[in-house]
């Protein structure tokens, strides 16, 4: 993985510690609306962590990837995810 593995750690140690804050107020019979935003907020910090991913992946293996017999493999992941995200 090319990404910065700080900035993607952190991402992730932000969402998990979004996650059991969930999970505690979910526990906690907490108001639905205040969980929602909760979860909304937890989904943003994991899209920036899979956008710091992605990017990284654009610039090193799917560039890396031009002049090599693994081009079309590289392009052709790059629009499964395009495709995921999408839906």
């Amino acid at each position: 993985m090319q990404a910065d593995k700080k900035q993607v750690n952190r991402l992730l140690n932000t969402a998990k510690g979004q996650i059991e804050g969930i999970l505690k107020m979910v526990e906690d019979d907490r108001y639905c609306v205040s969980i929602a935003h909760q979860i909304m907020s937890a989904q943003a910090v994991l899209k920036r962590a899979n956008k710091e991913v992605l990017a990284a992946h654009l610039k090193h293996c799917v560039i890396d990837a031009i002049d090599s017999d693994v081009r079309e493999q590289r392009i052709e992941e790059m629009i499964d995810i395009i495709d995921e995200l999408i839906k």
